[in-house]
């Protein structure tokens, strides 16, 4: 979906780094055990020893909180805590931001933005991605019970969200006979709740989690694979890309966010998210 030049920017709220475990390099962050090697990557911050972090929220097992300021632990939360301890600073401050506008390349001061992104060719046309670090498929969310299958699925009722690339997968790859836009998740799950829609399409992690959030009064039916990767966003042309790409190389290969990933996604989603049908487009 294009997304509007003249958005304007939304934020609401950030957080710095402040009581909690205390890394090897002298860094505090929050309940993250931190396990790399401090100093071992060198960066000029957006903000001085601090690490300028970018998500969108809310995002349980990746960053456990509702806003900035209650943030102290989760996936990509302790992700950045690493990065940060090997960029030898001592503060992470999380930014809260529109997806539309992080995506877009519409934001400003701040080091890298994980907000669970997939890598398009088209967003890399205006923000620079890192290496991939998760691999993401297309989960389908549906009321518990609804019946919805994959050779029924066209004929219902079916969401995704704008900025993200579920928005073009439902348009122009599952092709539901109605279709419908919603601007951020939450309004996409309540759709779903309501009866509004049938299924909502989004990252299979991300409505796991939403639907345990909800008591199991959703479900995800199934799930598409996409051969969809996250990766970092860094700002167009930054000078960092380099050893921030290095740095998560490092916690891809040594098994951290592997860790990071049973720590904390297991529990979130209440569910693996490779035991989830895999549908095939009909």
């Amino acid at each position: 979906m294009a997304i509007a030049a003249s958005l304007a920017a939304c934020s609401s709220g950030s957080s710095s780094g402040g009581s909690g475990s205390q890394a090897a390099g002298g860094g505090s962050y929050g309940n993250c055990k931190i396990t790399s090697k401090a100093n071992s990557i060198k960066i000029k911050p957006a903000v001085a020893n601090t690490l300028t972090v970018e998500t969108t929220l809310p995002a349980q097992g990746w960053w456990n909180g509702t806003t900035a300021s209650s943030i102290k632990d989760g996936y990509e939360y302790c992700m950045a805590a690493e990065l940060a301890n090997m960029a030898g600073l001592k503060k992470l401050s999380i930014k809260n931001v529109s997806f539309d506008q992080l995506v877009a390349g519409h934001t400003q001061n701040f080091d890298l933005a994980l907000a669970e992104i997939s890598i398009t060719p088209e967003r890399a046309k205006v923000v620079d991605f890192s290496t991939p670090y998760f691999d993401s498929n297309i989960g389908v969310l549906t009321k518990k019970g609804a019946g919805i299958t994959a050779d029924n699925i066209t004929s219902k009722r079916c969401a995704a969200y704008s900025g993200t690339t579920s928005v073009d997968f439902l348009k122009n790859k599952l092709k539901c006979k109605s279709q419908k836009v919603y601007p951020d998740s939450q309004t996409l799950y309540q759709a779903v709740l309501s009866g509004q829609t049938d299924v909502a399409l989004l990252d299979t992690a991300i409505v796991l989690a939403e639907a345990k959030q909800t008591g199991n009064k959703l479900e995800v039916a199934g799930q598409y694979k996409t051969g969809e990767k996250y990766g970092a966003i860094y700002p167009k042309g930054s000078a960092n890309e380099k050893a921030l790409d290095k740095g998560i190389s490092t916690l891809v290969k040594d098994g951290t966010l592997k860790t990071l990933s049973k720590d904390y996604l297991g529990p979130a989603f209440g569910g693996d998210p490779s035991a989830v049908p895999v549908w095939s487009l009909k």
